[in-house]
């Protein structure tokens, strides 16, 4: 007589591999829930290439155009204040400089009603700008929430 409310040991062996798949699942499933950054920048630039790194090592797909960022910015509506480096586009926002990733996905969580994230110039320390040439340096700066119409508001300070 046997009794069928116990498991067998392949039965075991199946549930727990497919238990010891879940957090593989579920990263792939967060990385394929960010969508692409586009970027445009100029093709020497190596803290470009810097910050396009720290994008995906935060889950980011990233697609490059070593075209200059320039006409794009002004394209894209972004004033000459906000300017930086690189430009890139991500889920209908307009990202200007070296801003975070975390900031990138707080952006795409809350969605709120604006243009862009910039972080003008190439403030010392943030992300593409912390390489070891710059000895642990970090300069404060901050990530801009620029509206449609111009007017920006600080989104998140770095100290």
């Amino acid at each position: 007589m046997s009794c069928k409310s116990h498991p067998s040991r392949r039965q075991l062996l199946q549930i727990s591999a497919a238990a010891s798949l879940l957090p593989l699942m579920g990263m792939a499933r967060a990385q394929a829930a960010l969508p692409q950054v586009e970027v445009w920048k100029d093709a020497s630039c190596g803290c470009c290439k810097d910050w396009i790194a720290h994008m995906e090592k935060n889950g980011f797909r990233v697609r490059m155009h070593d075209t200059g960022n320039n006409a794009i910015r002004a394209r894209l509506g972004l004033a000459q204040q906000f300017a930086s480096c690189h430009t890139a586009l991500v889920g209908g926002y307009v990202i200007e400089g070296h801003v975070p990733a975390s900031d990138v996905k707080r952006l795409l969580r809350e969605r709120p009603r604006a243009l862009a994230l910039a972080v003008p110039g190439m403030p010392v320390g943030s992300p593409g700008m912390d390489g070891p040439v710059y000895g642990g340096r970090r300069d404060p700066y901050a990530v801009l929430l620029v509206q449609r119409d111009g007017s920006s508001r600080v989104f998140q300070r770095y100290a």
